[in-house]
């Protein structure tokens, strides 16, 4: 198992077939404000590549946005809505087919409401990941070993939950609402980045 950067693209044929699972480092939570500094991907064969993105970046990275865009390809999120976003509105693609992880939990572990990355992973795979450089400097000109293990734990385990969610989602009868929530979830994304972040489109006031 081995951490990989790379500068602003991902290096081509380095991801075998299937889905790969797929997160991003920001300077904030505002997607037009706090620019895309990291994306992590990962195929679940053991490796781990990060793409790190300078400021000033164009952003251009043709071997990720052809990932991104590949409707052949599952990418596989935690909170999904943030990432699809970020990815949108810096490197133009909008990301599908998608699965997120935080979904299917919030499906099926109706039984909790901490349904955070940590506690899923403690909670279906019996590992332990730390949380300690989430709000750490991801703009900085050198990422620490800490931050490249703190990123590259956040898609590692991606493949292993969704297996173990997808067996509670076809348990629970909740398959196809799952799907559909996947389904929409880009568009959700286009959503916030067209000004409706914390607007119920769908409530009655």
């Amino acid at each position: 198992m081995s951490v990989y950067l790379h500068e602003e693209d991902l290096p081509a044929g380095v991801l075998g077939d299937g889905p790969v699972a797929i997160d991003t480092e920001t300077m904030g939570l505002i997607t037009p404000r706090d620019r895309l500094c990291l994306v992590q991907i990962s195929d679940g064969g053991g490796d781990e590549h990060l793409v790190r993105f300078a400021p000033g970046s164009n952003y251009a990275a043709p071997n990720l946005r052809g990932i991104l865009a590949d409707p052949a390809r599952l990418k596989l999120f935690h909170f999904g809505r943030f990432d699809i976003a970020a990815l949108h509105h810096y490197l133009g693609v909008l990301t599908a087919p998608v699965y997120c992880t935080k979904i299917a939990s919030r499906l099926v572990r109706t039984y909790t409401d901490r349904h955070g990355l940590k506690e899923l992973v403690r909670d279906l795979i019996g590992q332990e990941i730390s949380k300690q450089q989430q709000s750490s400097d991801w703009g900085g000109l050198v990422l620490s070993e800490a931050q490249k293990d703190y990123a590259a734990s956040d898609v590692r385990y991606l493949h292993r939950l969704r297996t173990e969610l997808d067996i509670r989602l076809a348990r629970e009868g909740r398959t196809a609402l799952a799907q559909a929530c996947f389904d929409f979830l880009p568009h959700r994304a286009l959503l916030d980045l067209a000004g409706w972040p914390e607007v119920d489109i769908f409530a009655h006031a």
